[in-house]
């Protein structure tokens, strides 16, 4: 699975566990997706991908590498899709 693939399905996977915000982004903390099985199956590198949405500007959190534990509570919001004028 390549990069850009990885980075949809972690999208996918943040709205699934987040909470959807009033401006259409979802939230959802670091501890929440590490803890899912389903993203365990899914993901080898959990952090890279996080680190590769938030350098393509889909998702936004605090600090640069998050590790299990330590950052369990950090907030990780997908920023809402823009929608395409017609």
């Amino acid at each position: 699975m390549n990069v850009e693939e990885e980075v949809e399905k972690l999208k996918v996977e943040i709205q699934r566990l987040g909470t959807k915000q009033e401006d259409g982004s979802y939230k959802v903390t670091f501890g929440v997706l590490f803890h899912d099985d389903k993203c365990a199956n899914i993901f080898e590198a959990l952090v890279g991908t996080l680190r590769a949405a938030k350098r393509r500007k889909f998702l936004t959190y605090d600090g640069e590498l998050l590790l299990q534990g330590v950052h369990d509570n950090v907030e990780i919001v997908l920023k809402p899709t823009p929608v395409a004028a017609a």
